[in-house]
């Protein structure tokens, strides 16, 4: 390590995780860690076992093998609901908002982890509910404007264009205040223009202080985005490295690229 250099912090830490179902591997013996800060690519064709990955890192699944360590905390048996308190929030490959619900109210449920009024705060309507209620609320309208639909705050989810849900659903997961971010193909289904402009976002993200990890097939999101990537094939991670690393391996090349890349 040369002088002025300093190691970052480690935020999340995979350690020879394996998930099987039945007689299925779909994570096999997989490790990396993220650095706080970064912004972290996890690539590989379809059935390589990337959404399978984050929802063992999310809790939804138990690892059949190894541990996952988030800012040195062991959270492997954790319940998702604990995950999310500890600072770890995420958005999904299929979207999943309150379809009749505003975008304002879908982002203010996100919020819930960090509610303190009481049920009978609510029933009585107190001044604390009151406050908690109005903190909420503006919360919620700032994040609507950090991801840029401030203006879709009392539309219906369902009613919003596509590219707009997806940043809704990402506004929910901030609304978290998490330390870490898991975006699940984020970019799937939208247009260049709506691509560049979700790259610029998660950049923002960044700016925030909150750590990035995603899923994304385009690879011109991933190379322009991320600064380590790691490529599953078959649930087994095949490489690890930079963009420009990552671009020219040869195994990525003929696994995920195809080999005419």
């Amino acid at each position: 390590m040369t002088d002025g250099e300093t190691t970052a912090a480690v935020i999340l830490n995979v350690d020879h995780v394996t998930k099987r179902f039945g007689g299925l591997t779909a994570v096999d013996d997989v490790s990396f860690a993220i650095n706080a800060g970064e912004i972290f690519a996890l690539i590989g064709p379809n059935g390589a076992g990337k959404t399978t990955l984050f929802n063992t890192i999310t809790g939804l699944y138990k690892p059949t093998a190894g541990t996952i360590r988030f800012q040195d905390r062991d959270i492997t048996a954790l319940k998702p609901y604990k995950i999310a308190e500890l600072g770890i929030a995420r958005t999904f490959q299929q979207i999943r908002l309150f379809a009749y619900m505003s975008a304002l109210d879908n982002v203010r449920i996100g919020e819930h982890p960090h509610m303190h009024a009481k049920l009978w705060d609510d029933i009585f309507k107190t001044r604390k509910a009151g406050r908690e209620e109005a903190r909420v609320t503006e919360r919620a309208n700032e994040l609507l404007e950090f991801v840029g639909i401030r203006q879709q705050a009392y539309n219906y989810a369902r009613n919003l264009p596509y590219g707009h849900q997806r940043r809704l659903e990402i506004a929910r997961a901030l609304a978290s205040d998490p330390k870490l971010l898991l975006l699940d193909e984020p970019a799937a289904g939208a247009n260049p223009q709506e691509k560049r402009e979700l790259m610029t976002l998660v950049e923002r993200i960044r700016g925030q202080g909150i750590t990035v990890l995603l899923i994304e097939h385009d690879m011109k999101v991933v190379m322009g985005i991320s600064e380590r990537i790691v490529v599953l094939d078959y649930g087994e991670k095949i490489a690890e490295g930079k963009p420009q690393e990552v671009r020219t391996n040869p195994r990525v090349i003929e696994a995920y690229l195809g080999k005419s890349a």
